[in-house]
């Protein structure tokens, strides 16, 4: 199982919601693959994903790049 990532200071933390509308996915997509291991979150208290922005921006370039 995927450890939650520590989130790092000057990295803007974004929501599912958020990273759904990158990626053009509904949210709950976004959680099942933070749940499977293809996308690293830090957990908030109550229990919320949250995504690293410059992680997920890596990811969108570089799936960007091979289409």
């Amino acid at each position: 199982m995927t450890q939650p990532i520590p989130p790092v200071d000057h990295d803007r933390l974004l929501t599912a919601g958020e990273v759904g509308r990158l990626f053009r996915v509904d949210p709950k997509t976004v959680t099942r693959w933070a749940a499977a291991g293809r996308l690293p979150f830090v957990r908030t208290l109550g229990g919320h994903h949250r995504f690293r922005e410059s992680v997920v921006r890596g990811l969108l370039a570089r799936d960007g790049a091979g289409s």
